[in-house]
């Protein structure tokens, strides 16, 4: 599997979210290289909310396709790395495949301990792959982040941080 082609899939919805002003996350969802779904962050800003995030509305793409896939076959790739809403609302839809490029320092939910939750969580075997176009996905939260315009976690850890890389 080409992770760096599809990471740059999910790099153009990214685009695409920062060019509407929005926290530049992408996400493709891929099955035997074919893209099913995509999605890119919205509302994060003028009327910010925590739900539509790329994942998740990539997600409702793939299941309001109501495609005869199994989920975990799927790949889902985002930019930045699942937040714990994210990340177990695609596990609890079967995914078991992540790919993500940009580190959430302050909020990703890809290193919990699945083995110490509950037997539902517990008994879940997750493939993370991290850092895949790290750089290119750096780049846009940079620019994001540099925008005296945001008003989303402007001055949070996660954004020090970045502007610090």
């Amino acid at each position: 599997m080409n992770d760096e082609r599809y990471m740059n899939l999910a790099l153009a919805e990214a685009r695409k979210a920062l060019a509407r002003g929005e926290f530049p996350v992408g996400s493709v969802f891929v099955h035997e290289g074919q893209v099913l779904a995509r999605g890119s962050r919205s509302h994060s800003c003028e009327q910010m909310n925590e739900v539509d995030h790329a994942e998740v509305l990539a997600l409702r793409a793939f299941l309001d396709a109501d495609l005869a896939i199994d989920p975990s076959e799927l790949t889902v790739y985002a930019t930045m790395e699942p937040c714990l809403m994210c990340f177990s609302t695609l596990i609890l839809n079967g995914i078991r495949r992540i790919v993500y490029a940009y580190e959430d320092v302050m909020g990703g939910g890809t290193g919990l301990d699945l083995s110490q939750l509950n037997p539902l969580y517990a008994a879940m075997t997750i493939e993370v792959v991290p850092h895949v176009c790290r750089m290119e996905s750096l780049t846009l939260f940079q620019q994001f982040f540099s925008n005296p315009d945001n008003a989303y976690w402007p001055d949070s850890f996660l954004a020090r941080y970045t502007l610090a890389q």
